[in-house]
């Protein structure tokens, strides 16, 4: 059997070093159940890390170059990897490894014509400007705080390191890849070239899932479940969804948030005929006894 578990921001939050490995020990041991003994691939998302990083860079940009966002990518999957390498393997005793990955994204795909995904710090218009003007930036306007850049959202096409994913699951070991939708790339004279762009994770993973033939795709979130009418008098806790029924449901749901869960579920779900599960790491168990939780099933 084999498995794919998206972790979402809430599994490390955004504090301190110290407090993210807490939040990580936390979660590992909710999911230590579901992964003893079959092959599983940990993916996660970066939103909180590339935001810090990405605010070290602007204060230091006087002294030290900043990097394009791509490779702030890079620097958070191995920074949330090693975190869950060490705190994995200790609460399930087997081998945990980290592998970098990159993701292929279609060059004309039409998100690089409207950028939408706001990263970084905020900024004064004065600032959004200047770095229009500098840095060839588009910057929006966000909730009033102030400008922040945003950059594309392309849709994944394909895992470079695919095979040497599947090798790492050979070997016994878990498998922690695809961290933060992974590291968008192009196909450019036969070499990869890095661009500035946000994959989405649930959808990255996914399309991981899928391609690895995964037996259940599991996707954990700050809710223990998907709910019809969110934050209304009339919530209301949806345990299962049929295929057609979750695709139709996404519409009401939110985009920056429970709705890419929904649609990767469905991709997932549409694609292979099995299940997944979308509930939070504390309500974890309760969901895997059918107590909680949303299943999107055939």
């Amino acid at each position: 059997m084999s498995l794919v578990i998206a972790l979402g921001g809430n599994a490390l939050g955004a504090g301190t070093a110290a407090q993210q490995l807490e939040a990580l020990r936390e979660t590992c041991a909710a999911i230590e159940p579901l992964v003893r003994e079959v092959q599983v691939v940990i993916t996660h998302g970066n939103g909180p890390q590339v935001g810090n990083e990405l605010l070290r860079q602007e204060r230091a940009a006087d002294e030290v170059p900043p990097l394009p966002l791509y490779l702030a990518v890079a620097q958070t999957q191995a920074e949330i990897g090693a975190m869950i390498e060490t705190q994995l393997a200790g609460a399930v005793g087997r081998p945990v490894a980290c592998l970098l990955t990159h993701v292929h994204v279609a060059p004309d795909d039409p998100a690089f014509e409207r950028p939408t995904k706001p990263i970084g710090p905020f900024y004064s218009d004065e600032q959004a400007q200047e770095l229009r003007q500098q840095r060839g930036w588009q910057l929006v306007e966000d909730a009033g705080r102030g400008f922040r850049r945003v950059v594309p959202s392309p849709q994944p096409l394909d895992i470079v390191e695919l095979s040497s994913i599947r090798a790492l699951l050979e070997t016994g070991a878990i498998a922690v890849a695809c961290g933060g939708g992974g590291i968008p790339v192009v196909t450019r004279n036969g070499y990869l070239k890095g661009v500035d762009a946000v994959i989405d994770k649930d959808r990255a993973s996914s399309l991981l899932a899928r391609a690895l033939g995964a037996d259940r795709f599991v996707i954990l979130t700050e809710v223990p479940a998907v709910y019809a009418n969110f934050g209304t008098d009339q919530q209301q806790e949806l345990r299962e969804l049929s295929v057609d029924d979750a695709g139709a449901l996404l519409p009401e749901l939110a985009a920056g948030s429970m709705r890419p869960k929904v649609e990767a579920s469905v991709e997932f779900v549409r694609a292979t005929g099995r299940e997944a599960l979308i509930t939070s790491p504390a309500a974890l168990g309760d969901a895997l006894e059918g107590r909680t939780g949303t299943r999107v099933t055939p």
